[in-house]
């Protein structure tokens, strides 16, 4: 019994982004796709996985990450020659970017409905700081998403649940962290894409108001309309 327990291993549950990525790797590697021949449409693809875009999209970043396509604006994905592999980004088992976003619109509308309740004159000036440097033309790229970040870490506070909080900061951790999501906001911020200072504007308003619905669907319409926004710059 001993030595049969000792073969089981652990399961472990992969990124469905990854999935799709290893099969469209193998393909390549089959020569079923070809060096520098043109992939199928992202809306194709998805059909084809039955998946949705959002994944697909993740699939070709963690591709062009281990050098196995090239992304073309206005063109398409194209084939290269096999890079390094997907191996490191497997071991790592990195939520995909757009994984995020749809958890932190799950997340935070909740948490800025509870805000609307919890939240101080203290924070909500300092929310205001925050618009002001986000809105500031001046700024950097990553200056306006550091004001953006601590911006949505205030409210999860002002929500008072140190629970939520914690989960708000994971979140933008691993934004920030994981190799995948860093690729891909770098990609992002070269495009020009800053945050949606008007998405912004609004949901400080709500939250003045005591108004917990109004925040709850601000924020959730601003991650929303985050995903979107990227989905088209990309």
């Amino acid at each position: 019994m001993s030595r049969a327990i000792a073969q089981i291993r652990a399961i472990k549950v992969q990124r469905l982004y990854l999935q799709v990525a290893e099969q469209l790797q193998a393909l390549i590697a089959d020569d079923v796709f070809k060096a520098g021949e043109r992939l199928p449409s992202e809306r194709d693809l998805a059909a084809r996985f039955e998946v949705s875009r959002p994944t697909i999209r993740e699939a070709m970043i963690a591709l062009e990450i281990a050098g196995a396509v090239e992304v073309r604006p206005g063109s398409g994905v194209y084939v290269v020659e096999q890079g390094e592999g997907l191996s490191a980004l497997t071991e790592a088992q990195d939520p995909g970017p757009f994984e995020i976003l749809e958890a932190r619109r799950l997340i935070e509308g909740e948490i800025c409905a509870l805000a609307a309740e919890r939240i101080t004159d203290q924070q909500l000036t300092q929310l205001q700081g925050l618009l002001d440097d986000m809105a500031d033309g001046g700024r950097e790229g990553e200056d306006a998403e550091a004001a953006d970040e601590k911006f949505h870490c205030l409210i999860a506070e002002a929500a008072g649940n140190s629970a939520l909080y914690a989960t708000v900061a994971w979140l933008w951790q691993l934004r920030n962290e994981s190799e995948i999501s860093t690729h891909f906001h770098t990609r992002v911020r070269q495009e020009g894409n800053r945050p949606i200072v008007a998405d912004h504007k609004k949901i400080v308003a709500a939250l003045k108001k005591g108004d917990a619905e109004a925040s709850r669907q601000a924020m959730s319409a601003h991650l929303q309309r985050v995903i979107d926004q990227l989905m088209e710059v990309l």
